[in-house]
């Protein structure tokens, strides 16, 4: 498959640059085929950039614990760069907004529900009545996570680490969603290694490995967590 790969942007690339585009690659990060795909698929990225000059590749995903791990175990430091694709500030939000004839009021409730967001912010421009849809919208992200939580308090849960299945606890779970009732962000060692995976594993927290800092994954989520753990 790399073999067919290389010949077709060595084609493509006599006349245009080529650049291939892999999303969400972590869920082919436990496919073993002769050992973990995932490295061999990035040597190959490297070999297609940085060794032959054919192609720019990027690689879109949502895990940013997957990719931290793959930097450095597939040793990309100074063959690659980490680009954050982040939701807009309240300039940029507003300025969105503004091209859709948004009035001032449904600006505001689309902030405070879902910040910056693009997918929310399209939902809202799309419905007639926003403040409604919003507070929906803020009503499924708490049952979504009140839904998670009790799962795990109830049944139990596990994770991979590595080669070693890891338990879940529920009171550790919510000892460090507790820590966003004040605050937006925390380190990344504030919180045990168990949780901090699972929970950005489930798309409730992001980590971003250039700053070392642990966040949830937008203003909807922040706002859910804040409203769930008043009462955890």
């Amino acid at each position: 498959m790399f073999k067919y790969i290389e010949r077709f942007f060595a084609e493509i690339s006599k006349k245009r640059v080529p650049v291939l585009i892999i999303d969400e690659l972590q869920v082919i990060g436990d496919l073993k085929i002769d050992g973990l795909l995932v490295y061999k698929l990035f040597n190959f990225f490297v070999r297609l950039t940085k060794e032959l000059h054919l192609a720019h590749v990027f690689v879109v995903t949502s895990d940013s614990l997957f990719l931290e791990q793959v930097y450095i175990e597939t040793v990309l430091k100074g063959r690659c760069r980490y680009l954050l694709v982040d939701d807009f500030d309240y300039e940029t939000t507003a300025a969105f907004l503004k091209g859709y004839d948004i009035t001032c009021e449904d600006a505001r409730v689309a902030w405070e529900y879902c910040g910056g967001k693009p997918v929310c912010l399209v939902e809202l421009i799309n419905c007639r009545n926003r403040e409604e849809k919003a507070k929906e919208m803020f009503t499924f992200r708490i049952g979504e996570l009140e839904t998670q939580l009790k799962l795990v308090k109830e049944l139990g849960d596990e994770i991979m680490i590595g080669s070693k299945r890891c338990d879940v606890h529920y009171e550790k779970l919510v000892s460090a969603l507790k820590m966003f009732v004040k605050r937006d962000e925390i380190g990344m060692n504030e919180v045990d290694e168990v949780s901090k995976r699972y929970l950005v594993k489930e798309n409730i927290l992001f980590v971003d490995p250039l700053t070392a800092m642990i966040a949830p994954q937008s203003m909807l989520d922040l706002s859910a967590i804040r409203e769930v753990m008043r009462d955890a």
